[in-house]
């Protein structure tokens, strides 16, 4: 479209500047805490139009229509459900505001929830709940859309999708960084960017959070990956306290001397978040006056990305290993589970894999009885949550392929397409429509080609009609195609031909499914391990095989070395670090599991399938309900609390935990019975997020963990009068009062509360947090800080229990 086209236009000429915030600048003309922003501005058009053109006259360029919460979700908190008709006429106020000059954007922001497998909103209804916000946003005239302050990777992936089935539009998505780097959910710069990407949007970057100091490490890692011009949009500093009025401070001149910085760390697109204002854009754009872009140095990127993770499937890179054992041929017990939709085993195989060195996890269910395509889709989420290692989906059923790779929050690796006419107009639209790489098997439907002569004709074919759907070299991994030895002695010396023609010649990344060479021989591990290193000398890139044979990791480790891929041979040296090869130096690692183990692993891993099966057998073994949970259950939840403050795990794996805990926990329920005084004991904590403040993600968090802990809990949700909070502590005698903000407008509004607490002599502890609380504010306010939900739930343990020893 002209838009798309024109937007490119100036990208080519110089960098393109994006407007500032918007709340902050709606409170200055009226708009009090609390309110809706869409609403109020769908009664006030002049104040948002007002503002629009200030952010124009400033020199944006690119323009955010007041969207940024008119979902379906966010506006039901208001009592509204046209949301439709309300994104069309704030696009209209934008598009009249602009008149001709500048683009509209059409701003996409969070629902709130977040998106299974990382929470309880269903990925296709997330998917519809885009899909009606931006038909009302097109309808309304957007020249481009914009998917902001993701922090969640598959909630943005469902908006993108959403986009992209809808629209060919330009669109821009960015992500929110905590300070350690990654998203609340783990998701690291990289991996975002090679997920988006692929994925279709056509400009990836970050927004909000931080300052512009902060955001340009976050630039700087994502640029050598960049396939599309990266987006900055960075707060004004970072928030303070003053006079119980939180204020960015950043002044607009020195958040205009960042311009510069950005332009050389290779930004494209820039404008400003939270704090910003009109004079900001100003001077950022007298700042980057003549500043050109840095066009990406990739067309393609050869990477696969779970949403914790970024592989690289580099031809000069060490050799990486795809995890074969999630494949239920000659598996009893796998295909059993899965006939059983049960799919814990799955998630344990994974994990079993990436800690004996897996770079890439291949994961086939095609078994008798099983439906492929749900059953895929069930094994992704649940590899998603309990490993890090990006997925390679396997399958022969194109619709198992596709419910796998929709559902997955990363960029998957397709095992594969073929030169089959039926499999080619199949898989290769749907590897396009979701960003995937590709495995490329020289097969036909005339069958194996016997020479390698024949395979690279197969080869070029399949590769000249991928370039049709966008595809280049990087995005493919050419399978030699091995046979056995066994039927055939010349098969192997025709596959490393392959290999070598490949790697040297078409220069393309490669790949062997190992164990087939050794069908039906003795040994079979030497012979693996031998051909590997075969082809490895020859340039091979990646290896389907079972990373618990250690036969084939120590050759992978001294074929790194000896091909100068190891720098200083620091991985051999690891690898080889914990004792003789071959010789067991510690515990025996495959020894059953007690029952009190099993109880404690499946906490830990959040294997909600297992923790049934592994209380009952403990119960059976004589030990007490209330023993279960004191000694396994709360050290497992506490040592998923301690691998989160390490940042070991992350937000994904901290609620798998509490949630695995809860279901243990309303098995053990009958049998805790009479024990439900001592249980009650533990207090009744009451959990709001402020008034005016509409964001409950943090404090939904915390709820339930500590409700997962055994506390009564009374949740009054989010936009709560300090009068209610009050008036429901006296009523429940509540020992403990939590109070969140995630809004520098409303943070003050704690300290109103806990005032008002004391002045009707309300003896409760108060406990606050919040992306914006600090801990000298809470002690200002005599509160106490917590500083996530794992914090909270510890704070609450030593305050109850202190309340409860005096």
């Amino acid at each position: 479209m002209a838009q798309k086209t024109g937007i490119h236009n100036i990208l080519r000429r110089r960098i393109v500047i994006l407007d500032g915030a918007t709340g902050t600048e709606l409170q200055k003309r009226g708009m009090p805490a609390g309110a809706c922003p869409e609403l109020w501005c769908i009664d006030h058009p002049e104040a948002i139009c007002a503002i629009h053109k200030d952010y124009r006259r400033a020199g944006a360029d690119i323009v955010y229509s007041c969207t940024f919460g008119a979902n379906r979700i966010k506006l039901a908190q208001y009592g509204t459900s046209d949301v439709k008709g309300i994104n069309r006429a704030l696009a209209l106020y934008a598009r009249k505001a602009l008149g001709k000059k500048g683009f509209v954007a059409g701003d996409i922001g969070p629902t709130g929830r977040f998106v299974e497998p990382f929470g309880d909103l269903a990925f296709e209804e997330a998917v519809a709940v885009f899909k009606e916000q931006i038909t009302g946003l097109l309808e309304g005239g957007v020249d481009m859309l914009v998917i902001e302050t993701m922090i969640d990777i598959q909630e943005a992936r469902a908006a993108l999708i959403a986009a992209r089935e809808l629209s060919d539009c330009f669109v821009m998505t960015t992500m929110t960084f905590e300070e350690n780097g990654r998203t609340l959910n783990g998701t690291d710069p990289i991996s975002a960017l090679a997920t988006l990407q692929s994925l279709g949007a056509d400009a990836v970057g970050c927004n909000c959070s931080t300052g512009p100091a902060e955001m340009r490490a976050l630039i700087a890692a994502m640029k050598p990956f960049a396939t599309v011009p990266l987006v900055a949009k960075p707060n004004a500093g970072m928030p303070e306290l003053q006079a119980n009025e939180t204020i960015f401070t950043m002044t607009p001149e020195e958040f205009g001397n960042y311009g510069k910085e950005f332009a050389a760390l290779g930004v494209d697109l820039m404008g400003g978040c939270c704090g910003t204002t009109p004079d900001h854009i100003r001077t950022l754009k007298e700042s980057l006056a003549g500043e050109r872009g840095i066009p990406p140095r990739l067309n393609a990127l050869g990477a696969v990305s779970s949403c914790r993770r970024t592989v690289l499937i580099d031809r000069e890179g060490t050799l990486k290993i795809i995890g074969e054992q999630i494949n239920p041929t000659g598996k009893k017990d796998l295909q059993e589970a899965l006939r059983n939709k049960q799919t814990g085993p799955v998630g344990a195989m994974g994990r079993q894999q990436e800690k004996k060195g897996a770079d890439l996890l291949d994961v086939n269910v095609g078994a008798p009885d099983v439906d492929q395509r749900a059953m895929m889709r069930e094994a992704v989420k649940t590899l998603s949550l309990t490993t890090t290692a990006p997925l390679v989906i396997d399958s022969a059923d194109p619709d198992a392929i596709e419910a796998g790779l929709r559902i997955y929050p990363g960029r998957a690796l397709i095992n594969s397409i073929s030169g089959e006419t039926a499999k080619l107009e199949k898989l290769l639209p749907l590897a396009a429509r979701y960003g995937a790489m590709f495995i490329l098997l020289p097969l036909t439907e005339k069958g194996v080609p016997e020479t390698a002569d024949a395979r690279k004709a197969v080869i070029q074919e399949v590769y000249r009609k991928a370039q049709a759907f966008g595809f280049r070299k990087p995005d493919i991994v050419v399978d030699g195609l091995v046979m056995t030895v066994s039927a055939d002695p010349q098969a192997p010396r025709e596959t490393l031909k392959t290999i070598e023609w490949a790697h040297r010649s078409f220069r393309c990344a490669t790949l062997l499914g190992l164990s087939n060479v050794s069908f039906g021989m003795p040994a079979r591990p030497w012979l693996n391990a031998a051909f590997l290193g075969m082809a490895a000398s020859r340039g091979l890139t990646m290896a389907i095989a079972n990373p618990e044979v250690e036969e084939i990791m120590h050759v992978k480790a001294a074929c790194d070395l000896l091909n100068d891929k190891d720098r200083d041979g620091a991985s051999y040296l690891a690898h080889f670090s914990t004792g003789t090869p071959g010789k067991k130096t510690g515990p025996e690692n495959n020894a059953p599991l007690t029952p009190g183990e099993k109880i404690v692993h499946a906490v830990i891993e959040g294997n909600r399938d297992e923790i049934e099966s592994a209380l009952a057998a403990a119960l059976k073994t004589g030990e007490a309900p209330q023993d279960l949970v004191n000694t396994y259950m709360i050290r497992a939840i506490t040592e998923v609390g301690n691998r989160y403050d390490r940042k070991e795990y992350f937000l994904p794996q901290l609620i798998a935990g509490a949630e695995t805990m809860k279901r243990g926990i309303t098995y053990l329920e009958p049998l805790l019975r009479e024990n439900r005084q001592e249980s009650a004991q533990r207090g009744t904590i009451i959990m709001a997020t402020v008034e005016g403040d509409i964001h409950d993600i943090g404090k939904n968090i915390v709820v339930l963990l500590l409700k997962n802990q055994g506390y009564d809990i009374i949740d009054l949700g989010k936009d709560a009068p300090a009068e209610l909070i009050i008036e429901e502590a006296k009523r429940s005698k509540a020992a403990l009062v939590g109070l969140s903000a995630l809004m520098t407008t409303t943070m003050v509004t704690m300290e109103t509360t806990i005032v008002l607490a004391r002045q009707q002599k309300l003896a409760c502890d108060f406990m606050v947090g919040g992306a914006v609380v600090t801990p000298s504010y809470a002690s200002s306010i005599g509160a106490h800080y917590a500083k996530d939900g794992v914090d909270a739930v510890r704070l609450a343990e030593r305050l109850i229990a202190k309340r409860l020893s005096k």
